[in-house]
């Protein structure tokens, strides 16, 4: 049985209609990305950075995961898969996929700002004076600009014992996930899907230049 690890990025759920944040003059959704996904944001506007969120939070329940989505799912009756996502939206799991590993934090938890090993799951809106049992003020679960990745060395981990990876939807710009493709193995398959690739230099590397519905089309066919 393969070892299949999947790293996808923004583009993978583009086609469920989730907006993919950042525009190409660097604006997310209008918003400076320091003012809205950092802790420097948070503390100086804390309500602006809460409403940003709100709101993806609730485009959440407007979608639902997209084919390419669900034939990563499918992987699993043959192959162990493991999911690396960029993503914080939750259309993996409702997709069917089990085992998820969320590098940039999850829209559906939230932790306290008092301890960050105080998560919980959470699917309304987080309000100033929203607090943990201790007291202190709710903020979603999302790695801002400028905080350490705490999946990161799992994700290493899962890297380097992967015998297939599949690199979808991403633009293979934001560090540290970008990196992650340095840990696998010599010899690992490396499949990248995106309609407007990044240059990778690695050997091993096949580049599916289409959407990441059309391109799990393809990589089904060649796993067969």
């Amino acid at each position: 049985m393969k070892h299949i690890v999947v790293l996808t990025g923004a583009g993978m759920s583009a086609e469920s209609g989730v907006k993919t944040f950042r525009d190409h003059d660097g604006l997310w959704e209008g918003h400076d990305v320091m003012k809205v996904a950092s802790p420097e944001g948070f503390r100086q506007n804390p309500e602006l950075v809460l409403d940003f969120y709100n709101q993806r939070r609730r485009q959440l329940k407007e979608v639902q995961p997209n084919q390419a989505h669900k034939d990563i799912a499918l992987l699993e009756a043959n192959h162990k898969v493991t999911v690396i996502t960029q993503n914080v939206d939750d259309l993996h799991e409702r997709a069917g996929s089990t085992d998820i590993v969320h590098f940039h934090g999850e829209l559906r938890k939230v932790r306290s700002t008092g301890n960050p090993r105080d998560i919980k799951l959470w699917s309304e809106d987080i309000n100033l004076g929203d607090t943990c049992e201790k007291g202190y003020q709710l903020r979603p679960h999302i790695v801002w600009f400028g905080e350490d990745v705490p999946m990161m060395d799992i994700a290493i981990k899962i890297c380097y014992a992967a015998d297939i990876l599949l690199i979808i939807g991403t633009s293979m710009q934001v560090y540290p996930a970008a990196s992650l493709i340095n840990y696998v193995q010599p010899d690992t398959i490396i499949y990248y899907i995106d309609p407007k690739p990044a240059v990778v230099r690695n050997q091993n590397i096949n580049v599916i230049a289409k959407p990441a519905t059309e391109g799990m089309k393809d990589i089904l066919e060649i796993l067969k």
